[in-house]
């Protein structure tokens, strides 16, 4: 029984003899692998690949890859690295040490692609009251990727799925929701990761285009113009595609020869009365046309004209005017009520005493109408 107690525990320690540890590696990175070794001395010791090809030889190279290289060769372990290791370096790498008796470890590579999302629209750009529909492609991955959509950080649903290639998967997702106007330079957020993975998520933010008309607007002078003053007047306008320019023209009537065009910007030096009338500021692109306007108002140099804050402030005295008016009608009719209540009580109490006046009365005359007021005073 000794004796093959001691047998079995020689065949453990001869079978510790070389050592392999698995790797797990993202693609393109450097991957090493060790063969250690217990009790060397001096065999030879040889690493090969998947495929049984011989990759170092006691420290020597044998293949000519030159993406392997010599770490260390000690009496404690073998250790070559591999750089930019592919999908195609998967697997099982033998650690073999040729001393009496062979004895072999494979140490297991696994190459994981880390997911590269790619996000687009599908077909045109949206127009605004419409809806959009993104896909959101990751074309090579492994293990599957797993795909999130985001708008405006908050998640949205989107219906995924997958297709093997080899030892990859091209994973797809697609998202539709209704877009308007102020969505036009939103971010939509495709996020990608494998869930088995720490550290793998990926993100590829997306900036809707939401078409929609173009959007005019005069900015207004907030003077009053006379007769020698320049005018300068500001269009701004908005829209998605943005339009080529801006066209000025007066209502009815012709630009005034002093008037300059310079884009957005329209300026007539020197204003006169005849220079009075309806200006118009016009943008147009593929899907419509806007426009806004400007009533321009000259004045002679001594006219008296009442300014616009004169004319807020009759507005906000009306206002005042009726507000108290009101507060005084409800006080008389306040008061009135109060001394229409007032008044009958003061008639009752009246009353009451001209009774006590009558019973009086009687009992000083003792008639029989004294009998009947005793009996009712009592």
């Amino acid at each position: 029984v000794i004796a093959t107690v001691s047998l079995v525990f020689t065949r453990q320690v001869e079978c510790q003899v070389v050592q392999a540890e698995n790797v797990t590696v993202m693609e393109g990175d450097r991957a090493e692998i060790a063969c250690k070794l217990h009790s060397y001395d001096g065999s030879i010791v040889v690493i090969q690949n998947p495929y049984r090809q011989t990759l170092f030889f006691n420290g020597t190279r044998a293949l000519k890859d030159e993406r392997f290289q010599l770490v260390s060769f000690t009496n404690k372990q073998l250790r070559i690295a591999l750089s930019d290791i592919r999908v195609e370096d998967e697997g099982g790498y033998y650690c073999q040490l040729y001393s009496e008796d062979t004895h072999h470890q494979v140490a297991v590579v696994t190459v994981l692609v880390p997911p590269k999302p790619v996000v687009e629209v599908n077909g045109d750009d949206p127009v605004e009251n419409g809806d959009v529909e993104l896909i959101c492609t990751v074309p090579r991955s492994k293990p599957p990727a797993r795909i999130r959509w985001f708008k405006e950080k908050k998640q949205i649903q989107g219906v995924s799925s997958q297709q093997q290639s080899g030892k990859t998967f091209e994973i797809t997702s697609v998202v539709k929701f209704p877009v308007q106007r102020k969505d036009n330079g939103g971010i939509v957020t495709c996020e990608a990761d494998l869930p088995s993975v720490k550290s793998s998520k990926q993100r590829t933010d997306f900036s809707l285009s939401v078409r929609f008309p173009p959007v005019v607007k005069i900015q207004p002078p907030s003077v009053l113009f006379r007769e020698g003053d320049d005018l300068s007047l500001t269009c701004s306008i908005t829209g998605n595609p943005q339009p080529d320019g801006v066209v000025w023209s007066r209502l009815n009537d012709t630009l005034p020869g002093r008037a300059e065009r310079r884009g957005n910007l329209l300026t007539i030096a020197a204003l006169s009365t005849v220079d009075n009338g309806t200006y118009v500021c016009e943008a147009e692109n593929e899907l419509g046309r806007s426009a806004d306007e400007y009533v321009l108002v000259v004045y002679d140099p001594g006219a008296v004209v009442e300014s616009q804050t004169s004319v807020s402030y009759a507005v906000v005295g009306g206002v005042l005017a009726i507000f108290v008016f009101a507060i005084i009608c409800v006080l008389i009719v306040t008061v009135w009520f109060s001394m229409r209540q007032k008044g009958s009580y003061l008639t009752h109490e009246a009353s009451g005493l001209d009774e006590h006046g009558e019973a009086r009365e009687a009992f000083i005359n003792g008639n029989e109408t004294h009998e009947r007021k005793k009996e009712y005073f009592i």
